[in-house]
Order: C-alpha cells, then structure tokens, then sequence
C-alpha cells in the first residue's frame, strides 16, 4: 500500500476531488448551496463578535460613555442572537443536506451493482473492490465521505481567511512610536514574519498529513476487523441464530474469540500510534501552539510599541487567529487531497468498471402465438477464472409450451445452463439461439424479459406483500390477488391483518408477518406468474422441502402455467414425472433426454440409476 500511496500526487488527489465533487452537485446542488451558507455564517459571525468586543474594550480603556457603552452591550447581544439562529438555521439544513448527499453517494455505488455485468457482479474480484470502498469508509470514513467534509472545510476555511484579512489589515498598517520596537515597522520584518507565519501554519497540517499517510498500513487488517464486526457482532441480532448460539455457547467459545481488535494493544494501528505516528500528531499539535504563540507575541510588541489601543488588541488576536486557522485547514486540505486520493482511486477504479457484454440491438419479437425456440448449440462454458469447463459441448432445442425438466447431480451444470438462458453468462465457446438468432443480437433488457424465474435461494424483502409480488410500488391489486391464489397462497393471504400491504417480515415494521420457507415459495411463484414471462424458470427453489412437498408444488405449479415453457430444474427427480422432456445432466453435459418412462426403460443408464437411488423417497 505504500507504493500505492506514492503514487498518488496533490494534483492526481484535486483531480479525483474534482470529479467527486462534480457528482455530488449532479446529485443534489442544494447540498452546495447549504453548505456555503453554513460556511459562511460559521467563519465570518466571530469576526462580528471580535470587532464589537474590540470596540466595548476600546470605549472601556478610553471615555467610558455609559450610552455608548450599553448601544454596544446591546448590539454585541442582539448581533450574536441573530447569528447564532441564522447559524443554526444554516447548521441545520447542511446536515439534512448532508446526509441526503450521503445517501445519494450510496445509492451510485448500488447503480453501479445494478449495472455490471452480471459477469462482473459475480467476480470475487469486484466483490473485494466494492468491499474495499466501503471498508475504507467505514474504517476512517475516507473516499467519498472525506469529499463531504472538504467542502464544508474550504469554504470554511475561505471565509476565515477573508475576514481575517480586513479585520487584521490594520496590525500590520499600524505604525509602532517606540523606538526600542521600530524594527516592527520595517517592511522586510513584515515581510520575514508573514514568511514564518505561513510557514509555521503549513509546517503542521504537513506534519499530521505525514502522520496520515501510515493509515494505509492498517487498511489490510481494518478491512479484515470490519468484516469480523459486521458479521460476527450482528449474530445475535438475528434470532434465527439464538438456537445455536444458546445450545453450544458458540458466541463466547467462537465468535468471541475470534473477535480481531483492529486498534487493540498488539495491533498495528495501535503501535503507530504510540511510534512514529503520535510523534508526528503531537508535533503537529505543538507546531500549532506555537503558530498561536507567534501571533500573541506579535500583537502584544506592536500593542506596547503604542501602534494602537487596549480594544485593537483583541480585535487583532482574534482576526490573526482565525486567518491563520483558515490557511492551516487549507494548507491540511492539500495534504488531504494527496492522501484521500488513494481511496479516491479505489472509488473510481469501482466506478469506471465497463460493460463488456454485448447489449444487441434487435428487438425481440412479440410473438401473440408465444412460439419461441430456444437452441443450444455446441455451447461449452467456464466460469471466468477458472479452467474446468461447467459445460461441455450442449446441444439441445426446445419449444414455448414444453415442460421441460433438467435433473443430475450437484456441480453438473443445471444452474449454469439457466443463467446461459437467460444470458446471465455468455458462452465461452458455441450459441444460444432464439428463433434462430443469437441471443447476444437481442436487446439486452428485452431478452430478459421474456423470463421469469424462481432461483433455488429466491429472496423476498421487508416490504408490503403487494410489492413482493409485482416487483413494484405500483401494482394491480386484483392481479396479484390472483397470482397469489393460483400459487396456493389464497387461504394465508386472507388471514393477512393488512391483506396486501401487510409487509413481511419485522425490519421495517414491528407489525410484519413472519412467513414459513413454503409461504415464502408460494410468494416467489406468484411474483413469476404476475412477470406473465412467456418462459418460467424453477431452479431448484424447493430444495429445501421434502420430495413429496416438492412433487406436490411443481405438480400445482405445472397446472397453472398454461401456455408458457416451464422449465424446472432439480437434483429430486420425483418432481419431474410430469415434464413433456427430461434433460439428465451428468460433468457438464447431457446424457440422456426422453420423458419420465422412456429414461426408466433405460436400465443401464444414469436417469435409472439416480430413480432406483431416490426411491425410498417417493411414491410412486
């Protein structure tokens, strides 16, 4: 990660910040808005209190008009009251702007997900890019977050400088009379003292950038202790793992032990911080009091040297102050820049990801009559990375209206072939051709269309039922209402307390219904038949059931499909009887093909031999 860090310039960090923050005002231009107004009632309302004050100080060091006196008392009070509610106005529409904006930023890395190829979307490698993203910022909140609070911080940081030049112009415009101290008014001085003032002001933020800059060190194990508190910490949340937490005392004998102290005594966050790292942070900090130190010397000598009053004191410190504070935060920001851009880079190495599978042009062909072919030809396949084909060599044609069954063992290819279907994948080598065209000259989009399908670990969410079943907030309740009771869920849908917008499950609300895995299998069926998809796909998502369960579902299921192809995928062949074909898949390809008598009469062959090993189960 060090040469990483290298690698990055200030110049590579402001550009990568560039680009950020053009996405943040496409994502919300009122999150700027905000912020600048935030920013600039924070900087520049106690350069109001610091000029007031200066003058109450002044008339109490001089004529001491007690008019005078309480016109100012009363406008230091009634100044800072204005203030401080504009300023907390202001604070207050910048965080719910602010967060807004993080959630925006959120929402581009789920877009993002949502439009990789699905090749991609698989890859561990992507996987542990977007993981490093969000490690990243859960672990010191770099990257994107950072980006958030630099704006604030600039413009902040503008302002203070802005201020404190026109309330402070006057400490070095001012002549001292005393002899002794004339070299105070001697250009070069002045030159020589704003020289050791900046750099004294730069000299920190560079030293805590430089401690910064061993935070990488630890992003390895950081990453590692996220990953250990996410999963292991929310254990105990789910109540479906209480039983086998409770029964063997897995959280204090396992999980427990296991924990990884990211920032423990033994850690290396923990050893930098107490070597190398501090060192640098305290510097920093004693740099900074020193700044501080510089300006009290300076404004004091010039006070005593008669080059103005007791009030132009405090008005002086306080300007000083906070322009010096104002070019330490930018000064830290480019330090900033050059080491947020590592993670920067990590974001846009994620987001720049291209798609390379081709999305088509041709429309596919709504055909009134639903009558599609779908070939197989010569496809063999190999999952990216690796070099043992899943399929070898398929060939297989099959018509709209087919029941069609693939059965075989675990690892022989029956998932794959569903996700070449629907073009989740394409073929490493060979076509799939709809209507005698190559599927990959469809419309991407469209091509999916024409496919439902209930994958063997389907997932229902926390929303209304409604919305579980049409994929949608806008549904036609009558519609689902069917969908539901041609899967078999008519009579538990009527005990629903909400019907329809009775949500599932308790995360969102304490109210929701807890639905059994066969519930939840007969939502996921009714959710394909309300797609009304001209193919319908079950991938083993009955796994879970016992055979007769199963049999019983695919049977009803079978009944209720109508016109479209289903296609039924399972490793219990029992559930299959009824399919007009069925396709046995055995180390990538298919072996056998013929109805569930036909396959029987073979004695010697593989379809026979999975029945006769499955039967205790059955009856037949």
């Amino acid at each position: 990660m060090n040469e990483q860090n290298k690698k990055i310039t200030i110049r590579q960090g402001l550009r990568y910040a560039l680009r950020e923050w053009k996405i943040f005002w496409h994502l919300s231009p009122r999150f700027f808005y905000a912020t600048f107004v935030s920013a600039a009632l924070t900087a520049l309302s106690p350069y109001a209190a610091v000029w007031l004050s200066a003058q109450l100080v002044t008339e109490l060091a001089g004529g001491r008009d007690i008019h005078r006196l309480m016109t100012l008392v009363l406008w230091i009070l009634g100044t800072t009251a204005v203030l401080s509610f504009f300023r907390s106005v202001a604070y207050r529409w910048k965080e719910v702007e602010t967060d807004d904006i993080w959630k925006r930023q959120h929402k581009t890395y789920m877009d993002k997900q949502m439009s990789l190829d699905y090749v991609d979307e698989d890859s561990q490698k992507v996987y542990d890019m977007y993981s490093q993203v969000m490690q990243n910022a859960n672990l010191s909140g770099a990257g994107g977050t950072v980006c958030i609070l630099q704006v604030e911080k600039i413009v902040t940081a503008l302002f203070q400088i802005l201020g404190g030049l026109v309330l402070s112009w006057g400490l070095f415009a001012a002549k001292v009379t005393d002899e002794k101290l004339a070299f105070l008014n001697h250009p070069a001085f002045v030159l020589v003292f704003l020289a050791v003032m900046v750099g004294v002001a730069c000299m920190s933020p560079v030293l805590a950038g430089k401690a910064a800059k061993y935070m990488p060190l630890v992003q390895e194990s950081g990453k590692f202790g996220n990953r250990m508190f996410n999963v292991q910490l929310s254990l105990p949340e789910n109540p479906k793992n209480a039983p086998d937490l409770r029964i063997y005392n897995q959280y204090q004998n396992v999980v427990g032990r296991q924990m990884v102290n990211v920032y423990g005594r033994n850690s290396t966050f923990f050893k930098l911080r107490r070597g190398v790292m501090g060192l640098l942070m305290a510097a920093s900090s004693s740099v900074s009091a020193l700044l501080m130190g510089l300006v009290y010397l300076f404004v004091c000598l010039k006070a005593c040297g008669g080059a103005f009053g007791v009030g132009a004191v405090a008005q002086y410190l306080g300007a000083a102050t906070n322009l010096f504070q104002g070019v330490v935060t930018l000064v830290n920001m480019l330090a900033d820049l050059e080491i947020n851009g590592v993670y920067m880079k990590n974001i846009f190495d994620y987001l720049d990801l291209p798609n390379k599978m081709y999305q088509g042009s041709l429309t596919t062909e709504k055909r009134s009559d639903r009558q599609y072919q779908v070939e197989f030809r010569d496809v063999s396949f190999r999952y990216p990375g690796s070099e043992q084909y899943a399929l070898r060599h398929l060939n297989m044609t099959f018509q709209v209206g087919q029941r069609l069954a693939v059965v075989g063992m675990n690892g022989s290819g029956k998932t794959t072939f569903i996700k070449l279907l629907c073009r989740l994948y394409d073929p490493t080598e060979g076509v799939i051709l709809l209507n005698g065209i190559d599927i990959r000259k469809y419309r991407y989009n469209e091509y999916m269309d024409i496919f439902s399908v209930v994958f063997q670990d389907f997932q229902l969410f926390s929303l209304p039922l409604g919305q579980n079943v049409a994929a949608s907030q806008q549904y036609d309740p009558a519609r689902v209402t069917e969908c539901l009771e041609k899967a078999g869920f008519g009579q538990r849908l009527e005990k629903m307390p909400k019907g329809l917008d009775t949500y599932l499950y308790k995360e969102l609300d304490e109210n929701g219904v807890e639905v059994s895995g066969g519930e939840a299998q007969k939502i996921a069926l009714a959710r394909a038949l309300y797609k009304d998809a001209p193919f319908i796909v079950l991938d083993e998502p009955t796994a879970a059931l016992d055979p007769v369960a199963e049999a019983e579902i695919y049977t009803k299921f079978n009944e209720i499909a109508g016109d479209k192809t289903a296609i039924y995928i399972s490793h219990r062949l029992s559930s299959c009887k009824f399919c007009d074909i069925i396709a046995v898949f055995d180390h990538g390809g298919v072996i056998q093909r013929g109805t569930h008598e036909e396959l029987l009469a073979q004695s010697g062959g593989k379809y026979c031999e999975l029945w006769n090993a499955q039967a205790q189960y059955y009856t037949v």
